[in-house]
């Protein structure tokens, strides 16, 4: 495995370069922000927010700090993206804007949707859940109540704790924003000033 950008071999150098050349793409300084007028369904301009150096390393304390961060969760995904897995993120993301519906005849709509891209064995975007869970909550979307993906997106954020989480802390691209020259603090007579990050949040149909 790759770690660190000193003395590697030039294959594996190549392969964090290009990681950060996507990823910054994805997470650029900026002066100013922004928000775009119209919005796509799938992916819009999120306007972006000024991130410290020090809100930065506060995502390496937990998960839920990055992800509840909104530069923090467009990092995250666009790390699971280049690993193409970001199907995790994408499906933790939709419960929560599931859990946020108040209309409840929108509920079955919306949860069949996450159930089809998701929980289904046929499922585009199938997540890993263990038979038991993948039954309850296939029982649940059929009477779909606010709670009913609760356990499966439980499981599923422990399992990007455990897993893919760690590899972000270690990639190049997050140990370069934590570091001063990153996208974090910039120095200015002695004082720290944050800088902007412009992110691209999937938003949920």
């Amino acid at each position: 495995m790759c770690k660190g950008l000193a003395g590697l071999p030039a294959s594996c150098l190549k392969s964090a370069k290009d990681m950060k050349h996507r990823l910054g793409a994805l997470l650029q300084r900026s002066d100013s922000c922004e928000h775009s007028g119209s919005h796509a369904r799938k992916d819009r301009v999120v306007a972006c927010q000024r991130v410290s150096q020090e809100e930065v390393k506060k995502w390496a304390e937990s998960l839920e700090n990055l992800i509840s961060h909104e530069c923090g969760l467009a990092a995250f995904r666009a790390f699971l993206k280049f690993e193409y897995s970001e199907e995790n993120i994408d499906f933790w993301i939709s419960c929560e804007e599931y859990k946020k519906i108040k209309s409840p005849s929108k509920l079955g709509p919306k949860a069949k949707r996450i159930y089809d891209e998701f929980i289904s064995v046929q499922a585009t975007k199938e997540v890993n859940l263990d038979s038991c869970t993948r039954e309850e909550t296939s029982r649940n979307v059929l009477a779909p109540t606010a709670t009913c993906f609760d356990e499966a997106q439980r499981k599923i954020f422990h399992l990007m704790e455990k897993d893919s989480y760690r590899r972000f802390l270690k990639s190049p691209f997050y140990l370069d924003l934590s570091s001063p020259s990153g996208c974090g603090s910039k120095k200015q007579n002695g004082a720290k000033h944050p800088t902007d990050c412009t992110s691209l949040v999937r938003q949920s149909a």
